[in-house]
Order: C-alpha cells, then sequence, then structure tokens
C-alpha cells in the first residue's frame, strides 16, 4: 500500500501553494504550473510534471464551465495538432533523461516561459502560429508542467475571456495527451495519481477564491507577481541543480 510522501508541514506548504497558483489561473487563464510547479519540485520531485498536470484537470474543467462560450474553435485545433507534435518529442526526452537533466531541463524552461510572458511579443492568433504555440506548449508542458505561456502569448489580446477559454479547452485535451505519453515512459504511476488527489481540493478552493477576484484584479497587476515568483523558482532549480 503506497503511503502519503508528506510530512504535515510540507502537506500545508503543498496546499497553500496549489490554492494560490489556482486564484491566479481561474483570474488570468493561465498561471497555474508556472507559479507552483517550481516551488513544488523543490518541496517533492514527483509533483512535476504528472500530479500537477492531472490535479489541474479539475480546475481547467472548472475553468471551461465557466468561460467555454469564448473559446476560440478554430484556433484550438490547430494548436492541439501542435500540443501533439510536442508531446512525442518531450516523451523521447523523458525516456533517456537523468534526474539532473531534468532538472536542468525544467530551470530552463521555467525561465524561457517567464521570458515569453514578459517580452511583448504580439503574434496573430492565425492558424500558423496556434500550430507554432500548441507545438512549443507540449513540449513545455509534458516535461515541466508549464504549457501556457505560448498560448498566452498569442492570444494576450483577444480579451481575458477569450484567453482563459480557449487556454482551458487547450490545458484539458492537451493535458489528458501528455499525461497518457507520461504513463507510457514510466513518468506517471500510483505514487503520482496519489499526489493528484492530494492537489483536487486546492484546485477547487483556488478556483472559487478567483472568482470574485476576476472583476476587481486586472491582468496588468497579476503579470509582474506572476513573472517575478516564477523567475525566482526557476532560478533557484537552477542553482541546486548547477552546486
Amino acid at each position: 500500500m503506497l503511503s502519503f510522501p508528506l510530512g504535515p508541514v510540507e502537506a500545508i506548504a503543498v496546499f497553500l501553494i496549489a490554492v494560490s497558483a489556482a486564484a491566479v489561473q481561474s483570474v488570468a487563464g493561465f498561471g497555474l504550473a508556472l507559479v507552483s510547479a517550481p516551488l513544488l519540485l523543490l518541496i517533492h520531485g514527483p509533483f512535476v510534471p504528472g500530479p500537477m498536470m492531472a490535479g489541474g484537470l479539475v480546475l481547467t474543467c472548472l475553468i471551461l464551465i465557466r468561460d467555454h462560450q469564448h473559446v476560440d474553435v478554430s484556433g484550438l485545433t490547430y494548436s492541439l495538432i501542435g500540443r501533439m507534435i510536442g508531446t512525442v518529442g518531450a516523451a523521447g526526452f523523458l525516456l533517456v533523461a537523468s534526474d539532473a537533466t531534468f532538472d536542468l531541463a525544467f530551470a530552463v524552461l521555467v525561465m524561457f516561459a517567464v521570458i515569453l510572458s514578459a517580452a511583448g511579443l504580439e503574434p496573430r492568433p492565425n492558424r500558423k502560429n496556434a500550430l507554432i504555440a500548441g507545438s512549443l506548449s507540449g513540449l513545455m508542458g509534458t516535461i515541466s508542467s508549464i504549457g501556457g505561456p505560448p498560448l498566452a502569448l498569442l492570444y494576450q489580446n483577444a480579451g481575458a475571456s477569450r484567453l482563459r477559454g480557449t487556454l482551458a479547452g487547450f490545458f484539458l485535451v492537451g493535458s489528458i495527451v501528455s499525461l497518457m505519453a507520461l504513463a507510457l515512459v514510466g513518468r506517471f504511476g500510483p505514487e503520482e495519481i496519489v499526489l493528484s488527489v492530494f492537489l483536487a481540493p486546492p484546485m477547487v478552493l483556488g478556483f472559487w477564491l478567483g472568482g470574485p477576484l476576476r472583476t476587481r484584479m486586472s491582468d496588468r497587476a497579476i503579470r509582474p507577481m506572476v513573472l517575478g515568483l516564477s523567475f525566482v523558482s526557476g532560478m533557484t532549480v537552477l542553482l541546486r541543480v548547477v552546486f
């Protein structure tokens, strides 16, 4: 029988991190893994990437139910095709990567995601760009659970509701595909399922807390906080690998 691997203090810390990150995603449409994955990796490595994605499916479903009428169906279709391509490449990497190599790739992808989000680029949400963004998201999401920034960059000027709805649809299908790939390469088994179940309640609580914040807090107000915390967390993981 599997035992829960965290002590009380670690479990409380993980719960609070997950609630905060879920509230961010409920407001901004992305940010769950960008905020929480580096911190969870430092507390207990097996949380990333599988349990982070599996637990996040609860939040994704709630956001999609709330914002489903704003989904960009055409862009979603092409981005999901790209997700499949990126996922295959990521699965191949995970099949041969050591723990140190994984941590290094994770830290680099976190900081790359932050740079993408802060770059100020404004790509048009057409089919070609959706395919490219989906591929990047599949690669990044399957390795690190952080797949939101490429799509968020693509839909940054489409309106908050369209961004949240389209990303939720993408995360729902894309995360399921990535979890299947992780299971095939031995990165999502019984221990990861236990951790996924633990993450589900804070996802619901974070969604609930994020509801009233949607109308009171702008994306501009929350973005610097998300990016700053994410960059520091990614740098911490990188320094742990190097030293």
